[in-house]
């Protein structure tokens, strides 16, 4: 059972995730991809639990947890896209090595499927970049 405070913090995750997806799908035009802001979201919402775990390794709360809650954001708004997004798809070829591809080498047999499509959705949105109503694209007017 989880305590008072465990339960605010995983209720205030869900709305603050919940008002990124609900951003970030907004700042992407509509002919570009709309899945980009959905698999942003997605990996803000993974980088929350290993931050609140105790338990798991310091590898997890201190370098990997933080890059998929700051990268997932960064993705989703549109802020650093393509060096957010390369991290990303390192930390989850990475994760994949590490946790899957030791059993077999496929990521049907290992389990791994996630981890992969992250890696190569994240390696095309960094070839991509962001969408046209982006913070990115916003900094650049302004910047003109």
């Amino acid at each position: 059972m989880l305590g008072r405070s465990e339960s605010r913090m995983g209720a205030t995750c869900a709305i603050g995730g919940s008002v990124l997806l609900l951003v970030g799908t907004s700042l992407h035009p509509w002919e570009a991809d709309p899945n980009e802001a959905v698999v942003a979201f997605t990996e803000y919402a993974s980088g929350v639990p290993p931050l609140a775990a105790p338990d798991a390794p310091a590898f997890i709360i201190y370098i990997a947890g933080p890059i998929e809650l700051i990268g997932g954001v960064f993705v989703t708004i549109g802020l650093l896209t393509r060096w957010a997004a390369f991290l990303c798809s390192g930390l989850m070829a990475v994760a994949y090595w590490l946790g899957h591809g030791t059993k077999e080498l496929l990521p049907l047999l290992n389990g791994g499927e996630l981890a992969a499509l992250y890696c190569f959705v994240f390696l095309f949105i960094a070839a991509n970049g962001a969408g046209i109503w982006s913070v990115d694209v916003a900094r650049d007017k302004s910047a003109a």
